[in-house]
C-alpha cells in the first residue's frame, strides 16, 4: 500500500479555471499537476491542482498576479 503524504490541493469553481491554471503553471514551470478532487474535499468542478505544501505561497501569489481564480486550498494527506 502506498504511504500517504501531505499535499497542497487548490480547488476551482469551474473546469475553465482549472484548465487556465494548469496552462499557466505549466508554462511558468511551477510545481504540481491537475488531479481529480480528492474524496476528502467537496468543491467545485471536480478538478484541482496538487503540489507540495512548501509551494503554496509561490503558487498562490503567482496565480493571483496572473489574474487566475481558485475557490480554496487545503493541505491534506493523499
Amino acid at each position: 500500500m502506498r504511504q500517504k503524504k501531505p499535499a497542497l490541493v487548490i480547488t476551482f469553481d469551474s473546469t475553465t479555471q482549472a484548465m487556465a491554471a494548469e496552462k499557466f503553471c505549466t508554462s511558468q514551470g511551477l510545481p504540481g499537476r491537475i488531479i481529480p478532487i480528492p474524496r476528502e474535499i467537496s468543491a467545485g468542478c471536480g478538478l484541482s491542482w496538487k503540489a507540495l505544501p512548501s509551494a503554496k505561497d509561490t503558487l498562490l501569489s503567482s496565480m493571483e498576479a496572473a489574474g487566475l481564480h481558485w475557490s480554496g486550498w487545503q493541505i491534506i494527506e493523499i
